[in-house]
This record gives structure tokens, sequence and C-alpha cells, in this order.
């Protein structure tokens, strides 16, 4: 009777991304512990494609709890001029500038006594979990890790069963819904994407990589295609015109991986 009294003060907190990841957490974690103590926390990259905060707030609606809102004020390109240095497959400080120290900030300032955070992660990412865990001191679960084990088509009708619409860019083939369509950790399949479904978007993340390796000149670009059995690394400027105007065949396979709030945090 103590461990569900306790359970019942535990504030439960889920990083509500925009994805449908983390509503389909949200949901588990809402039908388990109720919606009193529930938090919905968002945190905003300023560049996420509009239908984003469309279903942000319906499937917030859709869930309960309290929606959250978080903002450092800066989008990913402007952490990579402030830091003088380009985010890559490697390293993406917009993540933890972005997500991670806002949601952590959020946290110190509420001074819960007991609270356990949710991510959205399913069980085939398991050990993104696991390398988590390491960086926080914290509780942190992954409600989709658990059974029963949901693929992609089940959390998608799931979503249809609750009269939600998909979100743009799913629609659009993309395999996550944030930061716009554009990542610095995606690969040359999702980037072709990009530029076919919406190239003036395609266009303004090549603008915005043009602007910063004239301003910071060690800067280096994060996108890797292989040719002839060699890795290379090409500007979105240099991939547009060598590879996708003249429709030169890239591996669509190659998606990449966005990977925001799980980087290491030390």
């Amino acid at each position: 009777m103590t461990t569900n009294m306790n359970m019942l003060r535990t504030k439960h907190i889920v990083s509500f991304s925009g994805g449908l990841g983390s509503w389909a957490a949200a949901k588990r974690v809402a039908a388990k512990f109720g919606t009193e103590n529930l938090y919905l926390v968002f945190t905003d990259t300023l560049i996420e494609d509009e239908d984003l905060y469309r279903f942000l707030e319906e499937a917030a609606e859709n869930v309960g709890g309290k929606l959250i809102k978080l903002a450092d004020g800066r989008n990913p390109w402007e952490v990579f001029k402030d830091k003088r240095y380009m985010g890559n497959t490697r390293i993406a400080h917009c993540s933890q500038e972005l997500k991670s120290k806002p949601f952590q900030k959020w946290l110190k300032e509420q001074d819960f006594d007991d609270f356990i955070v949710y991510l959205g992660i399913d069980w085939t990412e398991e050990n993104r979990l696991t390398a988590h865990r390491k960086h926080v001191d914290h509780q942190v679960e992954a409600p989709l890790c658990e059974a029963p084990f949901l693929n992609k088509r089940d959390v998608l009708e799931l979503l249809e069963s609750e009269g939600i619409e998909l979100p743009k860019l799913y629609k659009m083939g993309f395999s996550h819904n944030n930061c716009g369509g554009g990542c610095v950790k995606a690969g040359q399949g999702q980037w072709a994407m990009l530029y076919k479904q919406m190239p003036e978007r395609y266009q303004w993340f090549e603008d915005q990589q043009e602007a910063l390796m004239t301003d910071v000149p060690t800067a280096r670009p994060f996108l890797r295609v292989t040719e002839s059995g060699d890795l290379k690394y090409f500007s979105l400027k240099d991939y547009r015109q060598k590879f996708l105007e003249k429709n030169v065949t890239v591996d669509m396979f190659d998606i990449g991986g966005c990977g925001c709030f799980l980087e290491d945090e030390s």
C-alpha cells in the first residue's frame, strides 16, 4: 500500500518530442499512473515543421496531463555558430543545447521530490536507453521497450484509432518528425528526400550551412557519401549539385538517425 501511495505522488515526466514514439509512450504512462502528475515536456529547436505543433497539441490533449513547452531561443545553426563547430553524426551539440539542457534545467527548477522520466524509444533501440541512463542521475524508463511490444504499424494503427491525423513529415516518408526533416545526423537518403519533397526547405538548410562555413572556416560538412569505395564528406550545396540535380543514384536507405535528447550529457 505504501508503494502504491508513493507512486501516486511520483511525478511522471515524458520527453514529448512531437513524434509517434513519445506519444505512444505517454499513452502507456497515462494508462498506468493516470494524468494528475503527468507532464509532457516538449523542447523546441525552432526549426520544426509547422504540422508538428498541430500534432503536439492534439496528441497532448489525447493523452492528458500538463503540456510544457521549453525553448532555448536558438536554432541548431545558431548553436553551431556560437560553438564555432558544425554538428555531425558523432557530435551534435544542438541536441545538448536545445534538448537536454533546457529539459534538465526545467527539472531542477521544479524541485520534485520523486519523479521518473520517460522516453519514446522502443524495444529495437533499447541499447540507447542503457547508454542514456549512464549520463543522468534520475530514473529513466522507456515504456515501449516493455511488453506488449509494438512495431511501427501497430503505433500507426493506434494513432488512427484515436482519431489523430498523422504528422505531415511521416506522410511524406520521413522516419521522424523533428527538425523540419533536416538533421546533421541524417544520411544521404533523408537529405535526398527533403530535396525532393520540400526543395525550399532543403535550400534553407543549405544556406545556413554555407553561411556557417563562411563565418567559421574550420567548420566541416557532415554529409557522408561513399564514392568508388572512399568515404567523402559533402556540403549540402555540393551534394545537391553533384548528385540531386543530376539525378545520380544515392543510397536512399541511408537515412541516419536523429538521436536527439540521448546525447552524452557530460
